[in-house]
Parts: structure tokens; C-alpha cells; sequence
């Protein structure tokens, strides 16, 4: 299975200096990759990176001539204080996926906002106003805007951060309800490591104050000798309660660090 985006020793940083140590991964059709630790630690100078926003400062970051990119970010990027609908934000979602080589017709637009309203469940705020939302449904109205296009690769931006415990638990099944269904991969940036293994398929770890990464199978990261020193043993409860029992490795040799 080909990747549809490939980090090749990508190194991160600001004005050719780099934050974080070299990344080398790829992300494979389906695979849901959470990207997670503390405030400061690189995540959204990574993502940016990731995003083409900011050029690395070394290594690339390649991706299959297929890649769509479907991005939900941290916060509505529209003034709450002028009229839009929650269907008005998600119908922006068009304008992402249109091309002169490849043009949405309108049937096409039209079948792709039913679905993705339908998927992410806010036809029922459709005609509110999206300053009167809650944050759990703002985040769905954008995840649906996200999905108007199509994408291959949906990408999320601490989308729980501003949610209480039980509005972000039902945000992450429905992501993982999302990634299913569609059969995309997702890339999962957060600052909630244990809401992250809840879901992820993958893990990315970034510790810039020790300048550690750590990143692979989430069932390789969490047993991980790096990871309990650092993050301690709750993620390897969490994944445990996912797959069961986990090895006792001295060493887990396909995790960089």
C-alpha cells in the first residue's frame, strides 16, 4: 500500500533553525495518526510545516499525487458577530474542492453537503446561527465543511481543546465513526495525549524540552520505555483497554528517539 504522505528526516523549525529532532514517517490510506504533547512542543510548527504553510528547515515531506486535504482548525476562522448559519459555513467547504480542471457541479456539491452534514450530524443546527453553537457543534459544523471536498486526508488542529470531557469522548468517536466510514486517513493534532490513544492508529510523541520523538504503532508507542519516564503509564492503560494486554519490550526498535 502506497503512503499518501511521507516524512523523509523532516526537520521543523523557524528562520533555519530547527525546534524538534528529524521526523521519518508515513501515513498509509486509513490510518488515523494522533500527534500529541505538551503546549509549546512543536505540534503546530510541525502541522504548518506538514500543511505547506512554513518550509522546513531540512528534509521533505512528499505526498502521493492523489493527497486531498480536508482541514479542521482550532477555532472558526469568521467574525461571530456578523449573520452566518451553521449550512452557510459548511457550503464553504465547496469552494475548497472546486478547480478549473476539475469542477464541483452542483449536483455533485449538493450530494456531497447532505452527506457530510448527514455524517458528522448537524442537520439539526442547520439553519442556526453559528455563534449560538456550542463548541462540540461548531467543531462538527467544521468537520463537515472539511468533508464537502471529498478529502483523502483530514487533518485536525486540537479540535477538543475548548471541550469538556464528555463532549470531547463523543468528538473523537465520531472521528473514529468518520475515518471508518469514509475510509480516510486523519492526522489527529492534540494536546491530550490519553484522548488521543483512544482513537489513534499511529502516534507521534513530541517532547521538545528533552528533544524526543517518539512515533509508530500506538500499541508499540505506549509500551514505549521513553514514554513511561516521560509520559508515565496511563496511554498504555488506555490502548490496553483497546487491543488487551501489551509486550513488556526493553526496547521498541521501530519508535525513533
Amino acid at each position: 500500500m502506497r503512503p499518501i504522505l511521507s516524512l523523509n528526516q523532516l526537520q521543523v523549525g523557524y528562520s533555519g533553525k530547527a525546534i524538534l529532532p528529524p521526523v521519518t514517517m508515513e501515513v498509509l490510506p486509513g490510518q488515523l495518526w494522533g500527534i500529541a504533547g505538551s503546549n509549546g512542543c512543536g505540534k503546530s510548527t510541525l502541522l504548518k510545516t506538514l500543511l505547506g504553510l512554513l518550509a522546513p528547515v531540512s528534509g521533505a515531506a512528499n505526498h502521493d499525487d492523489s493527497l486531498k486535504i480536508g482541514y479542521v482548525p482550532q477555532r472558526l476562522g469568521i467574525d461571530l458577530n456578523m449573520p452566518a448559519r451553521a449550512i452557510d459555513v459548511v457550503r464553504g467547504g465547496v469552494a475548497q474542492g472546486w478547480s478549473f480542471m476539475q469542477p464541483l457541479s452542483v449536483h455533485r456539491a449538493k450530494k456531497n453537503i447532505e452527506k457530510a452534514m448527514a455524517q458528522t450530524r448537524i442537520h439539526g443546527i442547520a439553519r442556526q446561527q453559528i455563534a449560538e453553537l456550542s463548541e462540540g457543534q461548531k467543531q462538527r459544523v467544521l468537520m463537515a465543511r472539511a468533508l464537502v471536498s471529498e478529502p483523502n486526508l483530514l487533518v485536525l488542529d486540537e479540535p477538543t481543546s475548548a471541550m469538556d470531557p464528555q463532549t470531547e469522548s463523543e468528538m473523537l468517536e465520531l472521528l473514529e465513526e468518520l475515518r471508518t466510514q469514509r475510509e480516510i486517513s486523519v492526522i489527529l493534532v492534540s494536546h491530550n495525549l490519553m484522548g488521543m490513544a483512544t482513537v489513534a492508529t499511529h502516534g507521534l510523541l513530541l517532547d521538545r524540552e528533552h528533544q524526543l520523538i517518539i512515533q509508530g504503532d500506538i500499541r508499540e508507542v505506549a509500551v514505549h520505555h521513553e514514554i513511561h519516564e516521560h509520559f508515565g503509564r496511563l496511554i498504555r492503560t488506555v490502548v490496553e483497554e483497546r487491543f488487551g494486554a501489551l509486550p513488556d519490550p526493553e526496547e521498541c526498535h521501530d519508535c525513533d528517539h
